[in-house]
């Protein structure tokens, strides 16, 4: 709820219970992610996973990932907070700013 310097971005995304993200590296590209609310499941190209709950802090950017999940029963809310960039050009990628 508090108010970021005008040289960084916030996004929020949220996971409803049962569902799951695919990873997109350039979607976590130089972002500190907290998960704000519920627990997040990480899942590894190497088949492993690890649960982060509430208050976890992750780096998700360059990691042989698959997906994040809510395996929970409530919403699992991720704030991502990355130096603001250059506005896209044409040629850019549109992220995604809500989960599935």
């Amino acid at each position: 709820h508090r108010q970021l310097s005008a040289n960084f971005a916030k996004r929020v995304v949220t996971l409803a219970p049962g569902t799951s993200l695919p990873y997109r590296a350039e979607d976590w590209r130089d972002a500190l992610v907290v998960v704000e609310a519920g627990e997040v499941v990480v899942e590894c190209a190497d088949e492993g996973s690890r649960s982060f709950p509430t208050g976890a802090v992750l780096w998700l950017a360059g990691l042989r990932l698959v997906a994040l999940h809510n395996e929970g029963t409530e919403p699992a809310v991720l704030v991502a907070v990355s130096r603001r960039r250059a506005p896209p050009g044409p040629d850019d990628p549109i992220m995604p700013c809500a989960g599935r």
